[in-house]
């Protein structure tokens, strides 16, 4: 007789089947992919976090603003979700559909990009 991975107990029923419950499979599950999920999990909330503050700061298509705003409202330089070079060689970080750009003496613009909507 097969005992459940998770609980122990005798598995009754289908000859395949690997637990006793869904509960213990579903148990088992979020046991072995717990790290994995967590490590997702904080970089989406500081994707999300990154993206209110450049809204906030951007209400309208653009704006500008300095390092020191971005670092005191915990804006974290190193998450981003992708980067988008112009014609002309500018280098904009994205965070989904707000982007922004390094300028001279710590000041950044910021920009709503509208071509993501459908």
């Amino acid at each position: 007789m097969k005992h459940c991975p998770e609980c122990g107990n005798p598995i009754l029923g289908r000859i395949d089947k690997k637990f006793c419950s869904d509960m213990c499979r579903n148990t088992y599950n979020n046991k072995l992919n717990a790290g994995d999920t967590n490590y997702v999990r904080n970089i989406n909330n500081t994707l999300k976090k990154n993206r209110r503050i450049l809204e906030l700061l951007c209400p309208e298509e653009k704006s500008k603003t300095t390092r020191k705003t971005l670092n005191d409202k915990g804006f974290d330089f190193n998450h981003i979700t992708h980067i988008r070079k112009t014609q002309k060689g500018s280098v904009y970080n994205f965070v989904y559909d707000f982007g922004y750009l390094e300028l001279e003496n710590d000041f950044f613009l910021i920009v709503k990009d509208n071509r993501s909507k459908d």
